[in-house]
């Protein structure tokens, strides 16, 4: 299975977050992910999560990389990661009923079917995936490929252990383009 990686590059700055989302609208697109398959429109609010997180926490510079599967036919897992150049640890909060944020990564832990974060260099790197079923054939009644889903386990967010920048799956015929 060939899988595309690209990234771009985010500046500290809140507008930012929209550049993000339309830019992983035109990359699901152009990996044949309609904008409105579920897959496409949870994987941006994620990105919308993520990147904010990281403009609005760090104050840093980050970078935004998508893994997406080569063809549309594949049942294949979508990677999302955003690494910045502040040591913070992401700390998972507990807002009040009033309060207007703290909630992105209780929204990621809902959402990904997996999630974590890891030291990187001077910095860290978060990331989540989403298992992508194979589309459903129109002619059978026959469940996707993914079948019924699980639900995300509770406490998933670990620190992910290993060395930096080797953790996470590898993939033969990789296929990259940076931004």
């Amino acid at each position: 299975m060939q899988v595309l990686q690209v990234q771009l590059e985010i500046r500290p700055d809140p507008a930012e977050v929209g550049r993000a989302r339309r830019w992983a609208r035109s990359r699901l697109a152009g990996s044949g992910i309609a904008a409105d398959e579920p897959l496409a429109e949870t994987l941006v609010l994620l990105v919308s999560e993520l990147v904010t997180n990281a403009v609005v926490h760090t104050g840093c510079p980050a970078v935004l990389r998508l893994s997406l599967p080569g063809t549309a036919a594949e049942a294949a897992t979508v990677r999302l990661e955003v690494a910045d150049a502040s040591t913070r640890a992401p700390v998972p909060r507990c807002p009040d009923d009033d309060a207007t944020g703290g909630r992105g990564l209780a929204l990621v832990d809902g959402l990904a079917d997996r999630w974590g974060w890891s030291a990187e260099g001077a910095g860290k790197r978060i990331w989540c995936e989403l298992d992508r079923c194979a589309p459903a054939v129109a002619h059978t009644a026959a469940p996707t490929a993914c079948g019924d889903q699980a639900a995300p386990v509770s406490g998933s967010a670990a620190t992910v252990t290993g060395t930096p920048g080797l953790d996470g799956p590898t993939y033969e015929g990789l296929a990259f383009e940076a931004v």
